[in-house]
């Protein structure tokens, strides 16, 4: 058997469904790798379990592997220094509920918010947010590469007529990116992305569901909606298998 590797998708804050997927996936041998995305965090009632289990799998698996950092990782780490006020009370974001986690209150009811006092703490992130987790933040990748594909969060930078290989690029479009160009023309070496939804990127789908991984010429996009109703997916390269938390 050659080598493996197995990659997932934005879990945020979705312990059970990365519970899931983990154990969804074949026996991993030595020379396998494990890619996570990134997005651990944010949205999903148990943020906290997930970077706890995440970190726990990089020190107890056998294969290799690769944690990305994610554009939610990444406000976070700039939030412990000088807080992004408009990411972190932007409800959709999902801030409220790491902060919930992390503080060890209890996740966030369906219809629920915080109440101004919690607002307020929740702003003084150096107060509350781990030290160990913001510098376990900071050391993570913006990208990777095997034999396979390349490995991003979001997607590239732009060279004008093509896309930068990942380490030609600026960090901002590694972990950000959302140009419909991207999606819709990119052709090079195999890439996996997340970051964006697969209900939610500007393609035709044809009868494709919110759940189902985008897979089109050299693109695969793996996020669809884990944290926000959707399910966690994971692919296996290079078969396509694919693992989900559904």
């Amino acid at each position: 058997m050659g080598t493996r590797t197995f990659v997932i998708a934005d879990i945020h804050g979705d312990l059970p469904a990365l519970e899931a997927v983990l154990a969804r996936l074949p026996k991993l041998a030595a020379k396998d790798t494990v890619v996570f995305l990134g997005d651990y965090v944010d949205r999903g009632p148990d943020p906290r379990g997930v970077v706890e289990r995440v970190r726990r799998f990089v020190k107890e698996s056998k294969t290799k592997t690769v944690t990305l950092r994610g554009n939610h990782e990444d406000k976070w780490i700039q939030s412990v220094i000088k807080p992004d006020l408009p990411f972190l009370i932007q409800w959709g974001n999902g801030c409220a509920s790491t902060f919930r986690s992390f503080s060890g209150a209890p996740p966030l009811g369906p219809d629920e918010t915080l109440d101004i006092p919690e607002i307020q703490k929740m702003l003084d992130v150096a107060g509350w947010f781990p030290k160990d987790v913001a510098e376990w933040m900071e050391t993570l990748p913006l990208w990777y590469e095997d034999e396979h594909a390349l490995y991003v969060h979001a997607g590239l930078e732009s060279d004008g007529d093509g896309w930068k290989h990942p380490s030609q690029c600026a960090p901002k479009p590694l972990m950000w990116m959302r140009e419909p160009r991207f999606y819709n023309g990119y052709r090079g070496k195999r890439l996996v992305f997340g970051h964006t939804p697969v209900a939610d990127l500007p393609i035709e789908r044809g009868e494709a569901g919110p759940d189902d991984v985008f897979i089109d010429h050299d693109l695969i996009g793996l996020d669809t909606g884990c944290g926000k109703g959707g399910v966690l997916s994971a692919i296996e390269l290079p078969s396509g298998t694919i693992y989900q938390s559904r």
